[in-house]
C-alpha cells in the first residue's frame, strides 16, 4: 500500500458498496445501495428472510460483482485490488462451506494460512501458532485429528470458525455463524467475535437473532426488500415501531438488564 493509499484508508470505511444493483442471473436483489463498514466496528445486518443480507455481505466479500455502482475495500475498488491480498485483508465464513473428504480438522484450519504463503514463504512457526490459537479460541482442539466428515454440524461450525481465525484477517465476514449451534455455543462465539472485535478486528455478521445483534454489535444495518431501512446505534435503529415494521413483529423494546442493549419482547 503506498502513502497515499494509507492516507486515502483513513478517511474511507473499511467496506463500502457505493450506489451498488446488486442480483443473481438478471434478477435484481438491490438497487442503488450504499452502506459504510467503519474500522474496528462490529456490524450485524438483520432483516427478514430473502431481504437482501447475504447478498450484501457477498459483495462485501467480493463474491458477487456488482452490476452498477462499486464496492471498496480501504477506499480502493475492491476489484481492483490483488486476490490474494483480499484474502490477507478480509475473511469470510459462509452459511454453507464443503470440505474435502477425507480431510482433518488440522488440516482444514491450517488452510486458513494459505493467504500468508509464497513461494518464498512456506509453513513456518507462525503458521503453526496460529492454527493452535484459532484451535484452543474455538474449542476444538481435541478435535485435531479427526476427520471433518465424522463431525457433528456444530463442531464443523467451529471447525470452519477456526480456519478464518487461524487466516488472521483484520476485518471479518460472517455469514449466519451460530447455524447448527446449540444457544450455550451460540453466545461462546460471540463472545469470541466481541473479544476479537476490541482486540481491533472490524466484524460484519448477518444475524437472525435481534436480540443477539443488538448485544454484540455496535452498528445495526437493518434491511427489508433490499433497501436499508437504518442503520447506526443499535438503541437508535431497533425500536418496537421499526421492529414491527420491518418483521410484521408486534413488540416491546425494553433494555437488557446484563448488557444495557435493546430488549426485543414479542407481544
Amino acid at each position: 500500500m503506498t502513502d497515499l493509499d494509507e492516507r486515502i484508508a483513513v478517511d474511507h470505511p473499511r467496506l463500502a458498496t457505493i450506489d451498488a444493483t446488486l442480483g443473481y442471473e438478471g434478477v435484481t436483489v438491490a438497487q442503488g445501495l450504499s452502506v459504510a463498514i467503519e474500522p474496528g466496528s462490529f456490524t450485524v445486518i438483520v432483516g427478514p428472510n430473502a431481504c437482501g443480507k447475504s447478498t450484501l455481505l457477498r459483495a462485501l466479500a467480493r463474491l458477487l460483482k456488482p452490476a452498477e455502482g462499486i464496492v471498496t475495500l480501504d477506499g480502493k475498488d475492491i476489484s481492483t485490488v490483488p486476490t490474494r491480498e483480499v484474502a490477507r485483508r478480509m475473511g469470510l465464513l459462509p452459511q454453507t462451506s464443503i470440505a474435502p473428504d477425507g480431510i482433518r480438522v488440522v488440516d482444514l484450519v491450517a488452510r486458513g494460512r494459505h493467504p500468508h504463503q509464497t513461494l518464498l514463504r512456506q509453513w513456518s512457526a507462525a503458521d503453526r501458532e496460529a492454527v493452535a490459537a484459532a484451535l484452543e479460541a474455538t474449542g476444538t482442539t481435541e478435535l485435531a485429528g479427526r476427520l471433518v466428515d465424522e463431525l457433528s454440524g456444530g463442531q464443523r461450525q467451529r471447525v470452519w470458525v477456526a480456519m478464518l481465525l487461524a487466516q488472521e484477517s483484520p476485518t471479518m465476514l460472517l455469514d449466519e455463524p451460530t447455524t447448527f449451534l446449540d444457544i450455550a455455543h451460540q453466545y461462546d462465539l460471540l463472545r469470541l467475535f466481541g473479544t476479537l472485535h476490541r482486540e481491533g478486528r472490524t466484524v460484519v455478521a448477518v444475524l437472525h437473532d435481534l436480540n443477539q445483534a443488538t448485544r454484540f454489535a455496535d452498528t445495526i444495518v437493518m434491511m427489508r426488500d433490499g433497501e436499508v431501512v437504518a442503520a447506526g446505534d443499535p438503541h437508535d435503529v431497533v425500536t418496537a415501531e421499526r421492529v414491527e415494521e420491518v418483521f410484521g413483529l408486534p413488540c416491546t423494546v425494553g433494555v437488557d438488564p446484563h448488557a444495557g442493549s435493546p430488549l426485543v419482547l414479542p407481544l
